[in-house]
C-alpha cells in the first residue's frame, strides 16, 4: 500500500469514529444552539494547533454569529517557531497555571452560555483551567479531544485530571497515540497527524446542527457566503450583518465586566 492510500484509509476510519458519535454530536448542537437563541455565545477555546477548531467554527464561509472565539497568540503564533514569539514559549505557557482565569476575566459569562473546549491530548493546563472556569460558572462544556491519545497521557496538572474531568460532553476525534498516523520505512518515527481531520468534522457536523436547528426555531443564520453562491449583493449583506451581530454579542460579555 502506498502511504498516501495508507493516510487516507485512516482517515476513513477517522470518519467512521466520528459518525459513531451523531448523538454526541446532536447533543453539543442542541445545547449550543439553546446558548445562541438566548442572545448569548457559546465560547470556544484552543491553545497550538487547537485553535484551527475555533476557526473553523467561526468566522469563514458556511458558518455564522453566535461563537465566540478565544484565541490567544501567545499559545497559538506558530509562525516564528525559534527566537521571539517562539514556540518554546507558548507551550510553556500553556502550562502556566492562572493564566485562563487572566484570559477569562476580561468577558462576563453567563450560565445561558456554552462552550467548547480543544485540546488533543487534554493534558496541557491552560485547556483544562479554562474548562473547569466554565464549569465554576455553570457553563455547559464540551471537550474536544482525542481520546486514545489522552488516555495514554500524563496530565500537566499537579492532581492529574485532565480535560475530560471538568467536561460534561466528550468527542473523540478518533486519531491514534501521538496523532501521526503513517509510518515511513526505515524512519522511526510516525509522520501525518489526524487530529485535525477529526476536529474539523467534528465541529462542521455540529454547526450544521445548530443551523438547522437555529432555523427550525424561526432564527435562520446569517451565514457568511460567496458572492458566487448568493450574488454580491446578497454576500456584502449577509457579511455586514454577521459581523454586525457578532458585535453585539460580543458587547454583552463587556457590558458588566468587574460588577
Amino acid at each position: 500500500m502506498s502511504l498516501i492510500k495508507d493516510y487516507i484509509g485512516q482517515s476513513q476510519n477517522i470518519m467512521e469514529v466520528v459518525l459513531a458519535q451523531e448523538e454526541a454530536i446532536q447533543t453539543a448542537a442542541q445545547w449550543f444552539s439553546k446558548s445562541i437563541l438566548a442572545g448569548r455565545m457559546v465560547h470556544l477555546f484552543g491553545s497550538g494547533h487547537s485553535r484551527i477548531m475555533v476557526e473553523e467554527m467561526w468566522p469563514r464561509y458556511g458558518s455564522f454569529p453566535g461563537f465566540h472565539p478565544i484565541v490567544e497568540l501567545s499559545l497559538t503564533f506558530h509562525n516564528m517557531v525559534v527566537g521571539s514569539n517562539g514556540q518554546r514559549q507558548a507551550m510553556f505557557l500553556e502550562n502556566v497555571s492562572g493564566l485562563a482565569s487572566r484570559i477569562l476575566r476580561n468577558f462576563k459569562m453567563d450560565e445561558q452560555d456554552s462552550a467548547m473546549v480543544i485540546s488533543s491530548s487534554g493534558c496541557n493546563v491552560v485547556p483544562i483551567e479554562m474548562a473547569e472556569l466554565f464549569k465554576e460558572k455553570g457553563i455547559k462544556v464540551v471537550a474536544l479531544v482525542t481520546k486514545k491519545h489522552s488516555e495514554a497521557s500524563t496530565s500537566n496538572r499537579a492532581d492529574g485530571k485532565k480535560l475530560t474531568d471538568f467536561s460534561d460532553l466528550i468527542l473523540d476525534t478518533g486519531a491514534p497515540i501521538g496523532d501521526a498516523m503513517v509510518k515511513v520505512p526505515g524512519l522511526d518515527t510516525p509522520v501525518a497527524p489526524g487530529s485535525t481531520l477529526g476536529g474539523v468534522l467534528l465541529v462542521n457536523c455540529i454547526k450544521a446542527e445548530v443551523a438547522k436547528l437555529l432555523t427550525e426555531a424561526g432564527q435562520p443564520p446569517k451565514v457568511l457566503s460567496g458572492a458566487s453562491v448568493v450574488g454580491k449583493e446578497k454576500a456584502i449583506e449577509l457579511f455586514e450583518g454577521a459581523y454586525d451581530e457578532h458585535a453585539h454579542r460580543l458587547a454583552k460579555l463587556y457590558q458588566h465586566v468587574g460588577n
